[in-house]
């Protein structure tokens, strides 16, 4: 713990010494980064106003909101992203706060229309320490604010292979809850909240749970095998990008409560299992919508070549110290030696699941196919086009730990594929994403929450419009049929699940309260 501490003292004075340098050297470079980050389009593509009708083959078109502070919270949608040909009007809108970049379709002009918090973002003043993308990122790392008001009850869930996980249901109070009542016949909606990798609950998670509770939702967070002190039952991590564990959890939670929708919520590298779960469970995940807060999306790559030297020796070392309570379990099937002295990501995640133990075992099934075998497993866009569900990421030109937002940032999946949105600031740093006077809602989960309501609200006009077109005899029309349909059926539908859930569970047994 003393270590730990003295961790942390060494990277508060670094900040404190490099940050003011830093915005000094930097200060004539951002306008320049913000202009090559969004190029112009190619010729024949025109930016396209959200009012106007969409033709069945229009090409992607990358669309940017601008927030304009003139305007009222009712009009700002609209003014933001009208249209424009002149040069100075493209250079600023390069220089925007906030773009939203996706393809043109039905459900991105009604958030356009319905989403004002998208436009609502301000970029803090060069003078504000909200404009060191270091600063913003250890503010949302960080458990503050320390009198958030916000408790959990804790549920432990036993899974096939008997391994624990763990589910933390927030409540609102002043003290601890011993045990959470549930009942089948809430309907509250469910907000599924998932961590980073490395298991920390940042103040970005706490402050989803107080906002989610305030708007009705039923906030619980998804803690892996040996995170945020769930016991470890089996010599056995999750993998990177392994959703077997959030799939049981998930079945769980309907089989408690079937008339609750589910949204979900992931942040940093916790984003990889979610965007994985989402892929592989394609139209039967239950999820109604989805968010990823500051996704890592190139995730091998960003392993091999890392974030900046301070978040990179920051989170080598968290993950270290949580380790090290199972050095003695863990030395059955993984080498110790070579897993604390590794002095990169890449390296202790290679010891973790890619190399055999003292007895031949290991952590991962497929260790014998090495690095890039572990990662065509694990790789979270490795099946992106069975998504089908809306998933807004909110991501920062300045995140310091994703990288660089030209090389980290697939804009191509985002114009071509209806399913995702790109919410993209300008400043933020990394599940940063504060704001001078953002009050008791920050911008971020206001956002996302304001999402997963238009969302919502999409799909039930869509579905009256389509029952009141039966009822006419006209039938449904066949633009955007296919999307409105795959993602109405996780909302309206419970798909039959992969396996037998009262075969494989016995939820009144010791394990879980």
């Amino acid at each position: 713990m003393l270590e730990l501490l003295g961790a942390l003292c060494v990277l508060l004075l670094l900040v404190a010494s490099l940050w003011p340098a830093s915005r000094f050297l930097g200060s004539g470079s951002r306008p320049a980064a913000a202009l090559q980050l969004c190029p112009p389009l190619p010729s024949g593509i025109s930016r396209l106003p959200p009012a106007l009708p969409l033709r069945e083959k229009e090409p992607p078109v990358a669309v940017r909101c601008v927030s304009d502070p003139s305007s009222s919270s009712s009009t700002a949608g609209a003014a933001a992203t009208s249209s424009s040909s002149s040069s100075s009007s493209s250079a600023s809108e390069s220089d925007a706060p906030v773009a939203l970049i996706c393809k043109p379709s039905a459900l991105a002009n009604y958030l356009l229309k319905h989403c004002a918090t998208f436009c609502s973002y301000a970029a803090a003043p060069r003078w504000s320490w909200r404009s060191s993308a270091l600063l913003q990122t250890a503010f949302g790392a960080c458990c503050w604010p320390s009198d958030c008001a916000v408790h959990f009850a804790r549920d432990h869930l036993q899974m096939s292979d008997g391994g624990i996980v763990s589910l933390d249901w927030a409540a609102a109070g002043s003290a601890p809850h011993r045990r959470r009542r549930t009942s089948s016949n809430c309907s509250s909606p469910v907000l599924l909240i998932i961590p980073n990798s490395f298991g920390k609950i940042t103040r970005n998670v706490l402050k989803l749970c107080e906002v989610g509770l305030i708007h009705g939702y039923q906030p619980v967070v998804f803690n892996r095998r040996s995170h945020n002190g769930t016991p470890l039952s089996t010599v056995k991590l999750q993998q990177f990008g392994d959703p077997a564990d959030l799939r049981e959890a998930v079945c769980y939670i309907r089989y408690r409560q079937p008339a609750s929708r589910i949204y979900a919520v992931s942040e940093s590298t916790g984003s990889g299992l979610l965007l994985s779960y989402l892929g592989e469970c394609g139209s039967s995940s239950y999820v109604t919508a989805a968010a990823c807060i500051s996704p890592i999306f190139r995730c091998q790559s960003w392993f091999e070549s890392g974030p900046s030297w301070l978040c990179h020796w920051a989170l080598l070392l968290y993950q270290k110290f949580n380790l090290s309570r199972y050095k003695t379990a863990l030395g059955e099937v993984v080498h110790t030696d070579t897993l604390f002295s590794s002095c990169s990501l890449r390296a202790l995640e290679e010891a973790l699941f890619c190399h055999s133990g003292l007895k031949g075992d290991s952590l991962s099934a497929g260790a014998g196919g090495g690095w890039d075998s572990y990662w065509e497993r694990n790789e979270p866009l490795r099946d992106v086009d069975e998504v089908a569900v809306p998933v807004l990421c909110v991501c920062s030109q300045d995140d310091p730990v994703r990288g660089g937002a030209q090389a980290t940032l697939p804009l191509e999946l985002f114009e071509n594929n209806p399913h995702f949105f790109l919410l993209l600031t300008s400043c933020g740093g990394h599940c940063g994403f504060s704001a001078p006077g953002e009050g008791a809602e920050p911008w971020g989960p206001r956002a996302t929450l304001e999402f997963f309501r238009a969302t919502t609200d999409f799909f039930a006009v869509e579905e009256r419009a389509k029952l009141a077109a039966r009822r006419r005899g006209l039938g449904s029309t066949a633009g955007g049929r296919a999307f409105r349909d795959r993602s109405v059926s996780t909302c309206k539908r419970l798909p039959a699940c992969a396996h037998n859930i009262h075969a494989i569970y016995s939820w009144q047994r010791s394990y879980t309260r």
